[in-house]
């Protein structure tokens, strides 16, 4: 198997933004790698480091071999030792991210990086993006002279070895949990390739920011080349492919996308890809269109078994699915294969893919942070580098060997063993075949397929993967069907009125004088006077309801309700006042329509559509206990959004369990304190709010741990 001859591809302007000089270019093969040449090279830094993320995690282990050198190997520790120490000025940036992605952050990146850090350390939060979209740049530039560049974010769940062993104490998340084996790429290159990526990164930081920074004069910039880093190749010309989306003023720049259409069309023999996803309709389109080409390349694409956690399986891996038949219906040649790296047979372990990487013809190399997906071609911000050699040069040998080695990693093979295979072999799906043995480590044919009554329900990728900004307008509009808006004139006329009253007494309630008639003690003993009466329980939850229902504050109808009627009965009248005021505004939404409710509450539309984006009895119940907006506008927005009434219903009952809970005995705790003030009453309420808060933090790392493991541990980054 060989390369074949072709034109030059790579075009500065056209499917690049530069082509620069480098007089060394190496590739760091998973995250033990990377992170210790980072690590080294920070600690080399003489005037500044600047680093881009999609996450960043300030307790990430660069090094975790258990050998002291003296110097710190947590992340945001080295940063704030190099700052103090070195006078090293820091700049790091980190995507502003999106509330689903709560769990898997850093809790306080903002004290960890900024506060807590040496004042040369410089942290920022970047949104400076359209609406739906991510940063998803991961470089890395020390003193202008050494960039890295790839798919590899510094945070956690990305340290892994090359030998992805099936069990490794050492990969642990800051917390001690374990995750499975992770493999991803990143590639380091020096001179004038690594200017072009500093300016990248000053540019990104002056968009963020509003901060202008100075390149660094020749005399400044020192390469701190890390000597766990072998060069692959020497003395080669290296292109920097861009997505950038159209953003206040600035043009989109669609570089990463072009060049995958052009490398794929110019591909003569194979096309190798590793990456974690494969959703993007442009490459799709051109790998089906080379394989119906009886005289095509060979396609091999290496992808995770599953691309996340349950949520991505119910989404992205159900446009996955749909690609993949696209290509097989294509593939009239049996030039296709799809495979994922099993680690282990006995558990049926596998690694996870996250690299972003392309070969082809042993003539183009390119890595960077892209995914194949629609999102990574036009919306998200991402960064590639890319490698074009002459056929039989140093530079294509470099090539076929970093191919040796990443097939030798997956196969569980020895990189001599699959350099004979390549060339032994005829063709490359041949070679992989040869090395496969069933019941064993290595690749294994990826089954794609879903359920068709799934892929019936997951609409398209226009609104899963889209490739332009995506507002919570169109997100409601494409899940709510005009069907449903009720066409009568006095109706929508009634609910608009309710609605706007509703929305108008949340506020009143708070910041006018209205809301001096809502004293605890006033409503607690009026709520005392119907305690004669056989009719109090109905009265009282009715009641509640309807307080609930205008947007009185349900927070201060709970203690009035225990304070009047005991620890119990509160509670219970409470409950179920809360759940009938919760169904009420509910079917108002329904009723009233979601034009209505997205014109009136469009801004809490936005924060609420972000947890009902999941769907069902998990999301209603999320919001119930993390809530993102007032009681009663969440239960508009629900009813508008057409979530069932039986998810609505059981999320929100146990949703308000704890909540109320935690209230009632709160106020029983703190009427007794002030009916008997002595310390056992008083000891009650402290160690009451010390309990709420501890059960307020486990909560939290409960959901954190339960969404790690329907992440099988990984992230979408």
């Amino acid at each position: 198997m060989s390369g074949n001859e072709g034109g030059k591809i790579l075009r500065a302007g056209h499917n690049c933004w530069r082509i620069e000089r480098a007089s060394r270019v190496a590739v760091a093969i998973d995250g033990e790698c990377y992170f210790r040449a980072l690590r080294e090279a920070i600690l080399g830094a003489r005037e500044r480091v600047i680093i881009l993320g999609w996450d960043i995690h300030s307790q990430l282990q660069l090094v975790r071999d258990g050998e002291d050198d003296g110097f710190p190997c947590g992340l945001g520790a080295l940063l704030d030792f190099v700052a103090r120490e070195r006078q090293v000025d820091i700049y790091v940036l980190s995507w502003d991210f999106a509330m689903i992605y709560v769990l898997e952050r850093e809790t306080f990146p903002l004290y960890s990086l900024n506060w807590k850090t040496h004042s040369r350390v410089r942290f920022h939060l970047d949104a400076a993006h359209p609406t739906g979209a991510s940063q998803h740049q991961k470089i890395a530039v020390i003193d202008d002279a050494l960039g890295f560049c790839g798919g590899l974010d510094l945070s956690v769940w990305r340290w892994d070895t090359s030998e992805h062993a099936a069990e490794d104490e050492r990969r642990v998340d800051p917390d001690g949990q374990s995750y499975p084996p992770f493999h991803d790429l990143q590639m380091a290159v020096d001179g004038d390739a690594a200017a072009a990526l500093a300016e990248l990164a000053r540019e990104r930081w002056q968009r963020a920011t509003g901060h202008k920074l100075e390149p660094l004069q020749a005399d400044q910039r020192r390469c701190p080349w890390s000597d766990c880093l072998a060069p692959v190749m020497r003395n080669v010309s290296v292109a920097i492919a861009r997505t950038l989306p159209a953003y206040d003023g600035r043009s989109g720049v669609r570089e990463v996308e072009q060049l995958y259409l052009d490398s794929i069309a110019a591909a003569q023999r194979y096309i190798y890809i590793e990456n974690q996803y494969l959703t993007s309709h442009a490459v799709a389109e051109a790998l089906a269109e080379r394989l119906r080409d009886s005289d095509g390349p060979e396609v091999v694409v290496i992808m995770p078994q599953k691309t996340g956690g349950w949520l991505e399986q119910q989404t992205m891996d159900v446009v996955r699915a749909r690609v993949v038949r696209q290509l097989a219906d294509a593939d009239g040649n049996d030039q296709l294969r799809l495979y994922y790296p099993r680690v282990s047979v006995a558990d049926d372990v596998a690694t996870m893919v996250h690299a972003k990487l392309m070969i082809a013809d042993d003539r183009w190399l390119r890595l960077g942070s892209a995914n194949l997906s629609n999102r990574s071609m036009a919306l998200d911000s991402e960064c590639d580098m890319a490698v074009e050699a002459d056929p039989g040069s140093d530079e294509a040998r470099a090539i076929r060997d970093l191919l040796a080695a990443l097939l030798a990693q997956h196969q569980g093979r020895e990189s001599g063993e699959v350099s004979e295979a390549l060339e032994r072999e005829p063709s490359l799906i041949r070679a992989i075949e040869s090395l496969r043995k069933d019941g064993e480590r290595g690749l294994q044919p990826l089954d794609a397929a879903i359920d068709p009554s799934v892929d019936e329900l997951v609409p398209d990728s226009a609104l899963i993967d889209p490739e332009r900004p995506m507002d919570a307008e169109h997100f409601v509009s494409h899940f709510v069907p005009d069907e449903y808006r009720p066409h009568s004139t006095r109706r929508v006329l009634v609910g608009a009125v309710t609605l706007v009253a509703a929305l108008g007494l949340a506020a009143a309630w708070r910041w006018t004088p209205l809301g001096e008639l809502l004293d605890v003690g006033q409503l607690t003993e009026q709520a005392r006077a119907l305690n004669a009466h056989a009719a109090t329980p109905l009265a009282v939850i009715v009641l509640f309801g309807l307080a609930g229902t205008l947007a009185v504050p349900l927070t201060l109808l709970v203690i009035a309700s225990v304070l009047a009627f005991g620890p119990l009965a509160g509670f219970a009248y409470s409950l179920a006042g809360a759940e009938l005021s919760a169904l009420i505004s509910y079917v108002i939404g329904r009723n009233v329509g979601r034009d209505l409710v997205r014109r009136h509450a469009g801004k809490t539309l936005n924060a609420v559509s972000k947890r009902l984006s999941r769907s069902g009895i998990a999301a209603i119940f999320t919001l119930r206990v993390v809530p993102v907006a007032p009681f009663a506008i969440i239960n508009l927005v629900a009813g508008a959004s057409h979530i069932s009434l039986r998810d609505f219903a059981i999320g929100t009952l146990l949703g308000l369990l704890p909540g109320l809970t935690a209230i009632a005995l709160f106020a029983d705790g703190l009427s007794r304190a002030l009916q008997e003030p002595d310390l056992s009453s008083i000891a009650w309420v402290v160690g009451l709010l010390a309990l709420i808060a501890i059960s307020a933090l486990w909560l939290r790392r409960l959901l954190k741990r339960r969404q790690r493991s329907t992440n099988d541990q990984t992230s979408s980054g």
